[in-house]
């Protein structure tokens, strides 16, 4: 029973000094934020084609391939989504839709005039992307710890302090914009049938808006 009881005074002893060192250990609570913006170098299209019949569908179907193609999208780039057929139409009875994805090295411009068609039915963005994001994003997230300590920095040495070891690091995503709306295309992509501007528009990466990315690091750091 002694040794038990020893055992007890020891255990609610050390958890006493735990909570006093706790209680005595000054720190100071800073954000960090970072922001960045990134140019996108791949767009992912959604294109619907229609058509009377199965075999003007599948015309249909070629010609689409074959405009992409000579536009520099590559085959394994075009990914077959969904196909209907609706029985109480009087015309396009036939549809079917794609996904494909658009590199710097497509020219979007022909893209847009060579699928300037009446078998197409729509043609929209579905994502705008980098192919190095996932870096990105890790720069920024490292640049907003380094706001955070800077902060910590100067405002202890406001004070005559220093900054001593990190004892918390929080990661808040604030703003995240992947899927950018074109400038150029805005207010066009809804349409049945795309029809060509009055005044010529630049469909290309150059007109694109940047993706943006912004974090914040919610830091705790102990004061010296």
């Amino acid at each position: 029973m002694k040794l038990k009881h020893f055992l007890l005074i020891g255990i609610l002893t050390l958890g006493s000094f735990v909570n006093a060192q706790e209680v005595k250990k000054n720190a100071i609570e800073v954000t960090g934020v970072a922001e960045m913006e990134v140019e996108p170098d791949e767009i992912i299209f959604s294109i619907g084609i229609k058509a009377d019949n199965k075999n003007d569908l599948a015309d249909n179907e070629k010609k689409l391939f074959e405009i992409l193609k000579n536009a520099g999208v590559k085959n394994e780039d075009i990914k077959f989504k969904s196909m209907y057929q609706n029985i109480y139409s009087k015309t396009a009875k036939f549809t079917k839709s794609y996904q494909f994805k658009a590199s710097t090295k497509s020219s979007l411009s022909k893209i847009f005039e060579d699928l300037n068609q009446k078998w197409v039915s729509s043609l929209n963005i579905a994502e705008v992307k980098s192919t190095k994001i996932a870096d990105f994003r890790k720069a920024v997230k490292i640049n907003a710890l380094k706001a955070a300590k800077e902060k910590a920095d100067y405002l202890l040495e406001s004070m005559g302090k220093k900054t001593g070891n990190a004892l918390e690091i929080v990661e808040i995503e604030d703003y995240t914009s992947d899927m950018i709306m074109p400038a150029a295309y805005k207010g066009r992509m809804n349409s049945v049938q795309m029809e060509m501007a009055d005044a010529p528009v630049d469909y290309s990466f150059d007109n694109i808006e940047n993706i943006k990315l912004k974090y914040s690091i919610k830091t705790k750091y102990e004061i010296l």
